[in-house]
């Protein structure tokens, strides 16, 4: 006679199962393939999972088969979009989908001179990355060098800029293949994530805080305890809806959280998401300090001071309570923080 007593409560389903009814949700039931946002959202999604090693049943790219196989005719009529074409090929099939075109369509690529018509580095890099996966390789000491000196000049991040940010985070990316690669960071580079990460903290950005913390592990370096234990809980506040189109969601800061878990050992892709729709909300956190920072140093005009020790007790009465415990985490989570402030407070003195 059993002693085991069942409480009908249902199963969470196990990892795989979750990611597979994610990727049904973007490839079916968001938008159509037909919307550059479709592009955009599977590209981020699939190279998510691909970048983290994800396992996934055949089954759970069978939502993708009519595009796979379309991809040739889409990539000749939609050279535009030929970066986000690519992506979602090699993912595909690095994730296992049955095909192995890849190889033909960064060739193709190459032959169009399509990375030519592209005016950022950034765009450059990433065409690159995304062509040398299957071997087609182009002369880039030049552009890396460029981008070397961008990630270097550690004070473009101690002041918000947040396309700024997000560059020095993909570029991150880029230089190490995704984690694959050392991506030789110096230490005005390493100062750069850091003060990123400052300024994310503070701004409580929990999206661009997380990619600041993947890119600082492709990096070789461990973020602070202080960020990454925040990121975590607040994870908590994610809300997965079976309803909704996906306009105006937080699918992106979902998916970039759920990246950093799993590169951490954390427990990621939270909640059970429905087969019928997929919509993301996230609760409203804590408003960060960071804007009443900046507006209290900007009102002191020149009796603003670099020295962070002058200036803490006037700052941590303009943030008030709330921000003066996230002002005090961002402080003591980096021993930089004097330094970053030093280019924050753009003072002469």
């Amino acid at each position: 006679m059993s002693n085991v007593v069942s409480l009908g409560l249902p199963r969470r389903p196990a990892l795989a199962d979750r990611q597979a009814l994610l990727l049904h949700n973007f490839a079916c039931n968001r938008r159509s393939p037909d919307d550059v946002f479709w592009l955009k959202e599977n590209a981020e999604v699939l190279n998510v999972l691909a970048s983290s090693g994800a396992t996934l049943s055949e089954a759970a790219l069978v939502p993708y088969e009519r595009v796979y196989q379309g991809l040739e005719e889409r990539l000749r009529f939609f050279p535009q979009y030929y970066r986000f074409l690519l992506s979602i090929c090699l993912d595909l099939e690095d994730l296992g989908i049955d095909g192995d075109k890849g190889a033909s369509l960064c060739q193709w690529v190459a032959e169009m001179g399509l990375v030519e018509a592209e005016l950022s580095d950034l765009q450059r890099a990433e065409a690159y990355r995304l062509m040398a996966r299957r071997e087609v390789k182009a002369d880039e000491e030049a552009l890396w060098n460029r981008l070397h000196a961008f990630v270097d000049r550690s004070e473009t991040f101690a002041l918000p800029n947040k396309k700024a940010t997000y560059e020095l985070t993909h570029i991150v990316f880029y230089l190490s293949d995704y984690g694959v690669t050392n991506p030789h960071l110096g230490e005005q580079a390493i100062a750069s994530l850091e003060y990123a990460g400052l300024l994310a903290f503070l701004d409580q950005d929990i999206d661009l805080l997380a990619e600041i913390c993947v890119a600082m592990r492709f990096a070789g370096q461990v973020p602070s305890d202080i960020w990454e234990n925040w990121i975590a809980q607040e994870m908590g506040g994610f809300v997965l809806a079976p309803n909704g189109n996906g306009a105006g969601d937080c699918y992106h800061e979902y998916l970039v959280t759920s990246w950093w878990a799993q590169l951490t050992g954390r427990s990621s892709f939270p909640g059970i998401p429905s087969a019928q729709g997929l919509h993301v909300r996230r609760h409203t956190g804590r408003k960060g300090p960071l804007r009443a920072m900046s507006e209290y140093m900007f009102h002191l005009g020149p009796a603003r001071s670099r020295n962070w020790a002058q200036m803490r007790d006037g700052m941590a009465e303009a943030v008030g309570s709330e921000g003066v415990e996230i002002l005090s985490g961002a402080e003591q989570s980096s021993e930089r923080f004097s330094a970053f402030f030093e280019d924050f407070s753009r003072a002469e003195v």
